[in-house]
């Protein structure tokens, strides 16, 4: 009956809010308030919550592995994502804390680890937008991921302060020898093949090594699958081992979102104090903004950061269970609440700043970040805009008899193509200042190869805004995303899987015809 009644609620909910265009998260949070307020009246079994909570907590380890397989080590001691992190962090604690004394009259301690707690942005949310907008490699969202941990970090500590538990002895050594892991890891990953056992080797290094084994020296299971993730993200296959661990993360975390709604229903006061959290949340994405562009960050990249850093945390929910049980339901109720605020604000982040693009720009520093300077194509006549695997392939193919260069907004893929000796350069296609500075007169073809649709959309429209008429070449996974892109303004739509068969049914009859020529010479 769990099962039934889990997965049909989950479902039905979220395909409603869908017809909203939010998220499905939203409707899974719905979706657990539903369940705990009805569930035992259709024979909810009493263990459920158990069950529940397992299979969240597999959700949470298996995104956080996926999330440490997408990043590096060197940019969370970036000035911009330690400082702009612990910053926050004071800040907004002061002013919570100081908030709970004067007007819910709470002794100090309590209101501190509240607002210590209230001051952190939800990783899950976080990383479940990025992902599905695919620009968890992207500049801002490689800044909103390490802040996140920043934090994550700083919410282990609060936790271990407060309950009394410690480390064991044994975190330094485990610590010590993470480097000497990487090579095994990176073995295991390698003898795994492509079938279920890389799915397997995933689970096996998220949830046991990571999880289990970090948990086991009071490290916290969630920064151990992120290690872990961190430790393979070097590795040639880590997109390969995302991808295969994708339909599992994604059942899992329905599991996330119904546990949240599930922690209890609301009585009016914790409605009251929850609706007074989520009225403060503008304030809390607004000193992100403010702090990063004090370490110069360009208004767009500090304003898609800020909106992806507005949700408060799960940890928070984590965090009350063990040393504040009486705050769980109101807490649950303003997480909650916060997701469904975030998710159409950051859903429509990149049309919101170009409404307000001429205002925030005056907030800029004169110098900007190193990873946000303008570009210039200088004597390229092929752009290739998204440089993975089929931008890749393209430009290697046209470098020959044109002069191909590419643009990513993943700077370290970038770094990588540039050590390999391709033209690729640093840019984000969907940031409208990058195409009023651009020089492209040279130009003659364009094509579109990131992975995202509402991205191609974007530089389709660019480029026919621009006043370039060469042609625009995109492909497509999708018969609906055709019609979307020839609309931008897309020439040449390529649908990946027809034209994929279309090229084996050609090299399949160049091969038939060969296997006949010696006959036919026979007869002659």
């Amino acid at each position: 009956m769990f099962e039934v009644i889990s997965l049909s609620f989950a479902f039905f909910f979220g395909l409603a809010v869908r017809r909203f265009a939010l998220p499905p998260m939203v409707g899974f949070l719905a979706a657990g308030f539903a369940i705990h307020a009805v569930g035992p009246r259709l024979g909810l079994p009493a263990e459920s919550g158990a069950i529940l909570d397992h299979v969240a907590h597999l959700g949470v380890l298996l995104l956080l592995f996926a999330v440490g397989l997408k990043l590096r080590l060197g940019q969370l001691a970036q000035p911009q994502v330690f400082g702009g992190a612990l910053i926050h962090s004071a800040i907004t604690t002061a002013v919570f804390s100081f908030g709970f004394v004067v007007f819910l009259r709470l002794d100090w301690s309590t209101a501190l680890l509240l607002g210590v707690i209230l001051s952190f942005s939800s990783t899950v949310f976080s990383a479940k937008v990025l992902e599905a907008k695919r620009d968890i490699g992207a500049f801002y969202g490689r800044t909103a991921i390490g802040i996140l941990i920043v934090q994550d970090i700083i919410a282990l500590a609060v936790l271990a302060l407060y309950s009394g538990q410690a480390p064991s002895p044994w975190a330094l050594a485990l610590l010590a020898a993470l480097p000497l892991l990487r090579p095994v890891l990176h073995w295991l990953v390698d003898v795994s093949g492509h079938d279920e056992l890389m799915v397997l080797a995933g689970m096996l290094l998220a949830v046991v090594a990571g999880g289990a084994g970090f948990q086991a020296v009071g490290l916290g299971a969630e920064i151990g699958a992120l290690v872990m993730g961190l430790l393979l993200s070097t590795h040639p296959r880590a997109n390969e081992l995302s991808d295969a661990l994708w339909g599992l993360k994604e059942i899992f975390l329905v599991g996330f979102f119904l546990q949240i709604g599930m922690s209890g229903l609301p009585g009016p006061s914790d409605l009251m104090l929850a609706l007074a959290l989520v009225v403060l949340l503008p304030l809390k994405g607004a000193l992100y903004f403010a702090l990063l562009l004090a370490f110069r960050l360009r208004a767009r990249t500090a304003f898609l950061t800020a909106a992806n850093l507005t949700a408060y945390s799960e940890f928070s929910l984590i965090v009350a269970a063990a040393v504040l049980p009486e705050w769980l339901v109101p807490l649950a109720l303003a997480v909650s609440l916060s997701f469904v605020c975030a998710a159409p604000l950051d859903r429509f982040a990149d049309r919101l700043f170009e409404r307000l693009e001429p205002w925030l720009e005056g907030f800029e520093a004169r110098r900007v970040h190193r990873d946000e300077l303008p570009t210039d194509l200088g004597a390229a006549t092929v752009l290739i805009l998204g440089m993975g695997r089929t931008g890749t392939a393209a430009y290697d193919q046209m470098e020959g008899p044109f002069r191909a260069l590419g643009i990513d907004a993943d700077s370290y893929r970038v770094a990588g193509h540039v050590a390999a000796g391709r033209n690729v350069l640093f840019a984000d296609v969907e940031d409208a200042a990058f195409w009023r500075g651009l020089k492209m007169a040279k130009v003659e073809g364009a094509i579109l190869a990131m992975d995202s649709v509402e991205a191609k959309e974007s530089a389709a429209r660019a480029l026919r805004a621009k006043g370039f008429h060469g042609p625009i070449i995109a492909h497509a996974l999708y018969e609906d995303h055709v019609l979307r892109l020839k609309t931008a303004g897309a020439d040449h739509i390529y649908q990946t899987m027809n034209q994929a068969g279309i090229g084996l049914a050609d090299q399949a009859a160049r091969a038939i015809d060969l296997d006949r020529q010696p006959a036919r010479l026979i007869e002659v």
